[in-house]
């Protein structure tokens, strides 16, 4: 049967411009986490790497909402784009320089933070202006199967050419953000955001209010902030590679890109056979399986399982993924996806970038294992307290809303 997201011209584009940017973010993130572990050997540094990263989303927030909503999101992307490739010419130059320590690779977070503060919301608000509402959800699950496709081979990839030195993964890097670039110039949108209310208090918490008002895409975004949040243990995974598992940078490659691999498997599914019926009990409970495998992960002193466990996380947090950005895109009307969009920013980045801050301090505190066990009964804990508060989430029946 012919994919009916194939005649949108754009949107195709618009997933090419994604996969480029996604492979190029995951090699930059892997090789600073390395070259930072490297440099200081400390948990508590590759923590801060996703603090800084993280700071810039939060700070911006509230602006970044209102420019996705007022300007055009496709000309924003390719700025952050542009932003994103000057910090991997920073990079190389620094390398190739060896002046690249401590600060300098905190400031380019910083830098990469900014960029990415301003490109998430405009991504996920841009997306839904490509296709009709009746494929949005297929097209979500197609992205997420680019986006993981990227996040499997840019580790990967960067990990076995991190034999060459880091300078060349910072040039393959910016290739990809020039690919990204050229890709995103060819997107048309046929209906441009228009915001004519004027910039007050109130437009400016309006995606906040927007969340609030509507429990099932708060209980959905706050579910993925506080599970991810605590059961999260990429920031740690230099230390599992090199301590616990015995692994170099070839293994540290594999194991970032282990949970896209199952991440991707359950996208192409998705994208085939959408979830229909009971999507908040099949959210949750993937959640709880998320869990249980970030356990396994903990526990387990042998790459194989170690890989496998990783792979189980991907493939259970991809489900609630899907269901998330679907319900916060459905949900929500299109003059008001950009603030709403930043706010759900706030939530993924805080339970990324700040779930490696937090992973990083937890295991400085409790050590490493201890800290990613604490955190796999931590989210297992969280879905049990959500399926209680959320009730019309946990009975929400399919996507769409009634």
């Amino acid at each position: 049967m012919k994919n009916p997201l194939i005649e949108f011209r754009s949107f195709r584009y618009f997933f090419l411009s994604r996969v480029a940017t996604t492979m190029s973010n995951q090699m930059l993130m892997v090789i600073v986490a390395w070259q930072m572990y490297d440099i200081t050997h400390s948990a508590y540094d590759l923590g801060m790497v996703g603090l800084a990263q993280f700071l810039p989303a939060l700070a911006l927030s509230l602006i970044v909402g209102q420019v996705a909503d007022r300007y055009d999101r496709r000309r924003i992307l390719g700025w952050c784009l542009v932003a994103q490739l000057c910090v991997a010419m920073g990079l190389i130059v620094g390398t190739l320089g060896d002046w690249l320590g401590r600060e300098a690779i905190l400031l380019a977070s910083v830098a990469l933070g900014t960029a990415k503060a301003f490109q998430m919301p405009t991504q996920q608000a841009l997306g839904p202006l490509l296709v009709p509402p009746h494929v949005l959800p297929r097209a979500l699950a197609v992205n997420s199967a680019g986006t993981q496709f990227a996040i499997i081979l840019g580790p990967a990839i960067g990990g076995f050419i991190y034999v060459g030195g880091a300078a060349l993964v910072y040039m393959v890097c910016g290739a990809l953000c020039l690919l990204a670039i050229a890709m995103t110039l060819r997107i048309r949108i046929e209906q441009p955001p228009k915001l004519r209310e004027p910039v007050t208090l109130g437009s400016l918490f309006a995606g906040i209010g927007f969340i609030w008002s509507r429990k099932e895409i708060l209980g959905a975004i706050s579910l993925d902030l506080f599970a991810v949040l605590l059961g999260g243990a990429t920031a740690l995974l230099p230390i599992f590679a090199r301590d616990i598992l015995h692994v170099g940078p070839w293994g540290l490659g594999l194991l970032r890109s282990a949970p896209a691999v199952g991440a991707l498997l359950v996208s192409l599914y998705l994208a085939r056979h959408p979830i229909q019926r009971r999507v908040g009990k099949i959210m949750f409970g993937s959640v709880a399986l998320y869990g249980i495998a970030t356990l396994v992960f903990a526990l387990s002193s042998s790459f194989a399982v170690s890989l496998v466990a990783l792979a189980l996380t991907g493939a259970f947090d991809m489900v609630s993924v899907v269901v998330r950005q679907s319900l916060v895109q459905l949900d929500t009307p299109n003059d008001m996806r950009g603030r709403v969009s930043a706010v759900n920013s706030i939530f993924i980045g805080a339970s990324n970038q700040l779930g490696e801050f937090e992973s990083g301090v937890t295991a400085a505190w409790l050590g490493t294992v201890p800290s990613v066990v604490a955190g796999g009964l931590g989210t297992i804990l969280i879905v049990a307290l959500w399926v209680k508060l959320f009730p019309s989430l946990t009975n929400r029946e399919q996507l769409t809303a009634a």
